[in-house]
């Protein structure tokens, strides 16, 4: 990442959006909320893993490092293409709580709409495409053992690949024709998942890079057990003869879990990918900037150190620490891919090593504002304390929501927060109000255009509750308000309600109208004005005097 540059943006799952067919998608409400993000001023959407969700749908099992979840794939779109009508797929069923993502159903509907979508599309021509064939040409070294091993999966009711017959569990050649012979139409049918997948999530990505808004990937250390990539490439992990892991990984017990956290993964075997010039990393990383232009690295710590469980323990509490890859990984993927735009997830407890690893690299780490109003602790995760090569998030995908956090922080730790962020009342309202051509009110007088932009056209509705002469109260500071006659922007009546409700509640003000003088004067004077001398009043520059005498009257 740059250095001394600073952007905001949002972390919103793709199955969070919006969606008529249960999950969210690649369709037109992603594109709703890249032109939200781009109006709003936001520069970065961060999402999780794109890939096939494994056994309990998490995003960090993944069935491929490499292949994207059909689930996002838009059906609207695929209607749009005619390769679906709207009646086919509003005759299944993909769960009905608009809060929830309903993954049986959606499970059991999705593959059969699709395999409607796959058969018209092949019978339209579509896969004889010269753009299609790229495609399959393009990404063959990952393609063809992915669409092979769902397609055997399927065959063996869906059961983990240690469970197949030998010969295909061991991917010997004869049993690797015949399945591929034997299984082409399924084989098929995943190639054609994929190609939908790359086109509609490569549309939207350019849609969203046109509007300055780059894509922040998030890719675990870690691949599932049960997927391809493991029984497509065993030499990469710590596996024994017969194919099961030595160790899998986990994290130790901490404050969270008093017996770690054991998340099953196949370790990897370094020494074999050191051999071979961390080739199987570079191409993961290579493809990943093809879907991204940032990447988030879970765990990155893992790198330096990772935590050996025994396969076959109940809990990770048994487990110790083996040295990764260090610094050299990251120095072949800059030599061979340049430099690229990563985050360091660097949570969690962190050794000096660790830390002299993230700090080498130069890549930001990350600060989890949820992780800081511990009272009476001067957490490193406090904003004071941030260095200045990071990035901030409220909470993780493993924290509660912040409404939630704050609904069930302690009360100590809330008095704590609010005291630091200055939310409680005595630290939040002013000692005084300057005011100059504000706009009060929503009501007959408003300026129109400041609520729309705000609330939209049918910000009516909320004229009692927005307008802030129905907000005055005894608590309200003492104001200093100066408006000028010929206002056309912002009405003479906005601060005359305001004097009026201050009058009415006993708040001392001060108030000063001048006869002449356009909306955005600012000092009047010749130095702030624009071309032509519009907002040079050297008459209402006179408001900057009187209000030093107000503040001194009041400092008094």
């Amino acid at each position: 990442m740059k250095k001394n540059v600073r952007k905001q943006g949002i972390l919103l799952p793709i199955s969070s959006i919006p969606s008529t067919y249960g999950i969210g998608t690649f369709g037109k409400e992603s594109y709703r909320f890249v032109d939200f993000l781009e109006k709003s001023g936001n520069h970065l959407w961060q999402i999780l893993p794109l890939g096939p969700t494994g056994y309990g749908d998490s995003p960090y099992q993944s069935f491929s490092t490499f292949a994207g979840n059909p689930y996002y794939i838009d059906l609207e779109l695929l209607i749009e293409d005619g390769y679906l009508t709207k009646e086919i797929c509003d005759s299944y069923d993909f769960g009905d709580n608009e809060h929830y993502v309903d993954y049986e159903k959606i499970y059991l509907s999705r593959f059969k709409v699709l395999k409607i979508a796959f058969d018209n599309a092949r019978e339209q021509g579509l896969t004889e495409t010269g753009d299609y064939q790229k495609f399959l040409t393009e990404n063959a070294y990952w393609l063809d053992d992915y669409a092979l091993y769902m397609a055997v999966k399927n065959s063996f009711g869906g059961v983990c690949f240690m469970e197949w017959d030998e010969d295909i569990r061991l991917r010997k050649a004869a049993a690797l024709r015949k399945y591929r012979k034997k299984l082409a139409e399924e084989i098929a049918f995943y190639c054609f998942q994929q190609y939908l997948f790359a086109k509609q999530w490569k549309e939207l990505k350019a849609y969203a890079n046109k509007k300055g808004i780059e894509i922040v990937g998030d890719i675990p250390i870690y691949v599932a057990f049960d997927s391809a990539d493991t029984w497509a490439n065993p030499k990469l992990f710590q596996l024994d003869k017969e194919g099961r892991p030595i160790g899998v990984a986990g994290c130790p017990p901490d404050c969270f879990s008093e017996t770690g956290q054991l998340w099953g993964n196949p370790l990897y075997d370094w020494s074999y990918h050191k051999k071979t010039g961390y080739a199987w990393w570079m191409q993961r990383i290579a493809y990943c900037y093809q879907l991204y232009d940032v990447l988030r690295i879970d765990h990155f710590r893992g790198f330096d150190e990772y935590w050996f469980v025994p396969y076959g323990d109940p809990t990770a509490e048994n487990g110790h620490w083996e040295k990764g890859p260090g610094y050299e990984l990251f120095d072949v993927m800059k030599k061979k891919l340049g430099r690229k735009k990563v985050i360091a997830e660097d949570l969690g407890f962190l050794t000096p090593s660790v830390i002299r690893l993230v700090k080498k690299t130069g890549y930001p780490g990350m600060k989890i504002l949820q992780f800081a109003f511990d009272a009476g602790n001067d957490s490193e995760y406090l904003p004071h304390n941030y260095d200045k090569n990071c990035v901030v998030y409220t909470g993780t995908h493993d924290n509660d929501t912040t409404v939630g956090f704050l609904q069930n922080m302690p009360e100590k730790d809330k008095k704590f927060a609010k005291k630091y962020l200055g939310c409680d009342k005595e630290y939040v309202r002013p000692d005084g109000l300057l005011l100059g051509y504000p706009v009060i009110t929503s009501g007959k007088d408003a300026h129109r255009a400041s609520f729309v932009k705000l609330l939209g056209e049918n910000y009516e509705k909320y004229i009692d509750d927005i307008s802030l002469e129905n907000k005055v109260s005894k608590d309200t500071p003492e104001s200093f308000i100066w408006h000028t006659f010929d206002d056309n922007s912002v009405p003479l009546e906005n601060t005359l309600l305001l004097v009026e409700a201050l009058r009415k509640n006993n708040v001392k003000f001060e108030y000063h109208v001048f006869p002449d003088g356009c909306h955005g004067l600012g000092l009047g004077t010749k130095e702030t004005t624009t071309k032509g001398g519009k907002h040079y009043q050297p008459e209402v520059y006179a408001w900057t005097s009187l209000f030093k005498q107000w503040m001194d009257r009041y400092d008094k």
